[in-house]
Parts: C-alpha cells; structure tokens; sequence
C-alpha cells in the first residue's frame, strides 16, 4: 500500500509564492479537476442520511498538506452551490488564517473558551458568498481537551443546521491526540499522504492509531503524485500538487485480495 513512500526523507517546506498557486481559485487546471474527483468520490463514502457530514482532514506527520487540502477542499465544495464551512481545528500551528490572508486573532479558540462569543462572530469569507471561514483563534494551553469538549460537540452541531458541509483542519495523528479527541464529533476523516515525503512507518503508525481509536477514515488523498503523461501531461510545469489519487477501504481491500 505505501510503496511510494519514502524513508528517512527530510521535510522540504513550501515556499510562500508556491503555497500562493496552489491554493483555491489560484489552482492550476490539473489540481482543480482532481479535487474535484475528491469532491465526488467523498459523496460516495459518506454516510446516507447524514444532513451536514463533518469531515476532518489530517496527516501523519507535517508537511503533508493536509491544510492547503482542507482549503481546496472546502472550495471545491462550495464551487459546486454548497454551503461550505472551513474550520481551522489546529490550534497549536494554526495555517488557515494565513493561507487565506484572513485576521486570525479571533475564532474557534475565543469561543470555546468565552461564553458570550458568538460563533457567527468568527466567521470570514471574501472569495464566494457560500464559503465561510473559522480561523483558529488565540493559541490555549489545552487545545486536545478544547476540540473534543462537549462545546465543540455543541458547536459542530448547531452548524450543521447553516451549513451543508463543514471541513475541519486537525493536527498531524502522529504528533498529537487531536484528531482522536474530535472523532465523536466528525462524520469521518480525509488522510493526507505526500507522496516522495511521508514516512512509511508514519503512515503505518498513523493507521493504527486510528484503527485502535475507532476513528472512520473516509480515504486517504495521495498529494503531489507524479503523473508522467496522459491527458495532463503538458501540465508538468506545475511543480506542486499535479495529481491526486484518492483510496477507500475498499480499494485497499480489492488490492488484498488480488494480491492473493
């Protein structure tokens, strides 16, 4: 299954100006259209019924882009006529706020943690009328026992009745409990994996610990993958995040049993 991962592998950051184009409306064609097939293919893996699905998206380790994949995401979504919030649930290396040259100094944080905050209060949007945004907030000291309080739970629920889909950025499994302490609170969650990047062991670890927690993984989106020719070809001079390639459970299950 990770095959094309990498061992002992430093991470290589982003640049500003890269992170820059490759981010919602500044998308290359190529990366457009594969978020969109994530888009279609999280309708097919979503529960029925499920009025609002609360989707977290979380990695192994950073550096995965786990957080350009929340706001792309979220976009896409909202692209399509949806009502679409993007939720910064990483409260100890917040990015959203940034990314979309947003104030970041109030939001999920300054709820949870003031009462008589609102949380229409917190939302920002300037690029479609349908997407808002919920930035991190102010940095606490408890922020695992913060995302899966009760509170939160209270939160996500009253914003299922505004929205039709909220995306939830969580810090990386493996360095953090977070991503676990919200599972009660989600529908289920996206696993960011950056191919060339991410760790083997990381990932295997990373599974675990959400198969040992219960957690429903609705798929794994694989970042940066090469594609070396075919319809996207002449789009090779996009460095960053040329094609996805998104697994289920079941993908990982039927390739099992072939093997066999």
């Amino acid at each position: 299954m990770f095959g094309f991962l990498k061992k002992n592998r430093k991470p290589t950051p982003f640049s500003s100006g890269a992170v820059k184009t490759v981010l919602h409306k500044d998308l290359d064609f190529t990366s457009t259209e594969q978020y969109k097939v994530l888009r279609t293919n999280l309708r097919f893996t979503l529960p029925e019924g499920v009025k609002c699905p609360i989707i977290g998206v979380t990695s192994s380790m950073r550096g995965e882009g786990k957080s350009t994949t929340a706001v792309n995401l979220s976009y896409v979504l909202a692209a399509s006529g949806k009502k679409v919030l993007l939720i910064d649930g990483d409260m100890r290396i917040p990015s959203i706020a940034k990314k979309m040259d947003i104030n970041g100094d109030y939001g999920l944080t300054n709820y949870l943690m003031k009462t008589e905050l609102r949380p229409l209060d917190t939302l920002k949007t300037d690029v479609l009328d349908n997407w808002y945004i919920m930035p991190a907030g102010e940095l606490p000291p408890n922020p695992s026992e913060l995302i899966g309080s009760r509170r939160m739970g209270a939160l996500l629920e009253s914003m299922t009745e505004e929205f039709d889909y909220i995306i939830v950025d969580l810090p990386p499994v493996n360095i953090v409990s977070d991503a676990m302490a919200i599972s009660g609170h989600i529908t289920g969650l996206v696993v960011v994996v950056r191919e060339g990047y991410t760790e083997k062991s990381e990932v295997e670890r990373c599974f675990r610990q959400l198969k040992l927690s219960n957690v429903k993984v609705l798929g794994c989106v694989l970042n940066g993958a090469k594609n070396d020719g075919g319809a996207y070809g002449k789009y090779k001079k996009y460095k960053y995040y040329k094609y996805y390639r998104y697994y289920t459970s079941e993908d990982e299950d039927k390739k099992e049993t072939e093997a066999k």
